[in-house]
């Protein structure tokens, strides 16, 4: 069966996130998750590989580095921090990199939530360095302190704030990483079950607090072959595939009903019809959305027109 995707489109992104502080919470991949909603609500365009794998640099897409990161030591430790922050006429988004989910820093940022401007929405997960970093019994620690976090990030936001806590994303079995240093390699194979694991228990927690969950390991279970090399990152397609859903998400918890998206199979191909009539294709197009929105004419790239008819289709 082939993979259908549904991306939000800039245009979408942009005017959902119109005066809107988002701020998010996690580790490398939370710092893709942060980057590629930066990219997306400025241009329609998807990561380069080289900004997927930089990290602490001071400037990623007009935004700017806040604290640690270049400015201080570049190092794969518990104690690094990198704090980044996009700001645009009409958008605020802010990443704070973190390697436990509760811990003294962890408080500080909270004490910036408590005194500071209070975001809209916050996409937060950390699970992969509480698990393997600090304890090899890590079960009732990591369950500590999700209870730790979820109290007082509850104390500390309004209750208009959104709170999605997104479920970590499937491991390899041989993995490697800048958190896969040498004195827990021994841990590699053993981690992708402890993140199932760990999953049931911080999802289970999240929605007892009120927050909402995103499962993106179940999300991703048959999309292995978006991973990167190491068997832990995740490629641009997976990325923005991540965006649509926390943004879909987000649009649903609003009450903003996102126009219909073009589905396509992925990877991206662009099936229609030359309009100098060289080349001629007939293919189907499937449009997912229930409302009867007829005959569309999306103007492509290369002189084609892409048309979605009625009936539609569910998929």
């Amino acid at each position: 069966m082939r993979e259908i995707m549904k991306s939000v489109s800039h245009l979408q992104a942009s005017q959902l996130l119109h005066n809107k502080f988002m701020v998010v919470l996690g580790d490398s991949i939370q710092r893709a998750v942060y980057k590629d909603l930066v990219l997306l609500v400025q241009k329609e365009k998807y990561l380069s590989l080289r900004q997927l794998r930089s990290k602490g640099e001071m400037s990623f897409e007009q935004d700017c580095l806040v604290e640690g990161g270049c400015l201080g030591q570049m190092h794969n430790g518990t104690e690094y921090k990198e704090v980044r922050q996009f700001q645009s006429a009409h958008h605020l988004v802010r990443f704070y990199l973190v390697t436990r989910i509760y811990s003294r820093y962890m408080k500080s940022i909270l004490e910036d939530f408590r005194h500071g401007l209070k975001p809209d929405v916050v996409f937060v997960n950390s699970c992969v360095w509480d698990i393997s970093r600090y304890s090899c019994s890590w079960v009732d620690d990591y369950k500590e302190n999700l209870h730790r976090f979820f109290d007082e990030l509850r104390e500390a936001l309004p209750e208009e704030t959104l709170v999605v806590w997104n479920l970590t994303m499937p491991l390899g079995e041989r993995i490697k990483g800048g958190f896969l240093v040498p004195e827990i390699e021994h841990k590699a194979p053993q981690l992708r079950y402890d993140v199932i694991e760990a999953n049931f228990y911080s999802g289970t927690l999240a929605d007892v607090y009120g927050m909402d969950v995103l499962d993106l390991h179940f999300q991703f279970r048959f999309s292995l072959h978006h991973r990167m090399k190491d068997r832990v990152h995740w490629n641009a397609v997976a990325h923005r595939k991540i965006t649509s859903l926390l943004l879909q998400h987000a649009a649903e918890a609003w009450g903003v009903i996102l126009p219909c998206p073009v589905i396509l199979p992925c990877p991206v191909t662009v099936y229609g019809e030359r309009k100098s009539g060289v080349a001629r294709t007939c293919r189907k197009i499937f449009c997912t959305s229930r409302i009867k929105c007829g005959l569309l004419v999306s103007k492509l790239s290369a002189g084609f027109e892409l048309h979605l008819f009625s009936p539609l289709f569910w998929v």
